[in-house]
């Protein structure tokens, strides 16, 4: 058996046996997909799930959180700035009642330069085997290489929305999560280093320094037999015209999930959000769980028309700031990820 194969084993034994099969809006062909905790009930009508209920994800909350850690300075991975965001995601996932964990590594760059690495885990109901698992990195980038401005390439980048947005989603998940409360654990992973890959005007060799935290932390899961149920990964949720398509690594891994979620978030009204089309490959901090963690992973991640960048007009810019999120994006990612949390519950 190869390894998607044993990934779609994997996920289907854990998943309901139950299956919904549902139209999209103009689409000619039907997906199927299993809920993922197993208690997702089939709906009167073949395009609704039944929903039930769940607490309501604030978007001014989170906005709060994407300040307050912008509020540092960009969070370059050996900077001031850097350590002190670290602590302060300890000291709120910890007022949040969350039990939280961190492990710290050495890790090289694309330079070979030793860099500070720190993951933070947070853990709600800490003692449940039965487990989910919510990711985002949280580091800056250290320079802006992507900037229309070439004065700015060697700028670091605030990471308001490539960065804090995947952070600030989390914290507010958590605060809601633990105000309500769910039967089983779900675990907040911050990854480091996720965004220190070779920058455009460097000479590279060719290998990739992207996602060096979640990489590491892959393979210390796999070390002690870490498992979830599943994982969804948040990156850039938050940007001004964002667009979220069905990225094909997670398609591959997790087709099932991804069905679930795009399912949820058009069906509470996300429609202009959540676009029911695939996208293209990306890598990104899902890629290490799904290959070394062995846990079915999917990426949450924007795919922009008509910008700078398909990941939108920020991206790796100076311009990445507060001024530059929509809050209406954190809400279309949070609540869909509560409900989905919460019909499993």
């Amino acid at each position: 058996m190869n390894q998607q194969q044993q990934q779609e084993d994997y996920l289907w034994k854990r998943t309901a046996k139950s299956i919904v099969y549902f139209s999209l809006f103009t689409l000619s062909f039907f997906i199927c997909f299993a809920s993922c905790a197993g208690k997702t009930k089939r709906a009167e009508t073949a395009d609704t799930i039944a929903l039930s209920p769940a607490p309501t994800f604030i978007a001014d909350s989170a906005m709060a959180y994407i300040q307050a850690q912008c509020a540092f300075g960009p969070r370059v991975p050996g900077s001031a700035a850097h350590e002190a965001c670290a602590d302060w995601l300890v000291q709120q996932f910890r007022a949040l009642g969350a039990e939280v964990s961190e492990v710290r590594a050495t890790l090289n760059g694309y330079d070979g330069q030793p860099m500070a690495c720190r993951n933070i885990q947070a853990r709600i109901n800490p003692d449940a085997t039965d487990r989910v698992l919510i990711t985002a990195h949280w580091d800056s980038r250290a320079w802006a290489d992507n900037d229309a401005d070439a004065a700015n390439h060697h700028t670091p980048v605030m990471a308001a929305n490539d960065g804090a947005s995947g952070v600030a989603v989390m914290l507010e998940m958590a605060r809601v999560i633990q105000q309500t409360g769910l039967s089983y654990g779900v675990d907040f992973v911050c990854f480091d280093l996720e965004d220190q890959g070779t920058p455009q005007w460097a000479d590279s060799d060719g290998e990739s320094y992207w996602c060096l935290g979640s990489t590491y932390w892959a393979q210390e899961a796999a070390v002690v037999g870490y498992r979830a149920r599943y994982g969804v990964n948040l990156d850039m949720v938050g940007g001004r015209g964002a667009r979220f398509l069905m990225e094909s690594f997670s398609m591959q891994y997790g087709k099932p999930i991804v069905g679930m979620v795009w399912h949820l978030a058009i069906q509470l009204g996300f429609g202009q959000y959540f676009i029911a089309k695939e996208g293209g490959y990306i890598t990104d901090d899902h890629l290490p769980v799904n290959r070394i963690a062995h846990i079915p992973c999917i990426d949450i991640i924007p795919c922009v028309e008509n910008a700078a960048s398909s990941f939108g007009d920020t991206w790796h810019t100076t311009a990445d700031t507060p001024e530059n999120i929509d809050p209406g994006a954190l809400r279309a990612v949070g609540q869909t990820l509560l409900q989905l949390l919460y019909n499993d519950n």
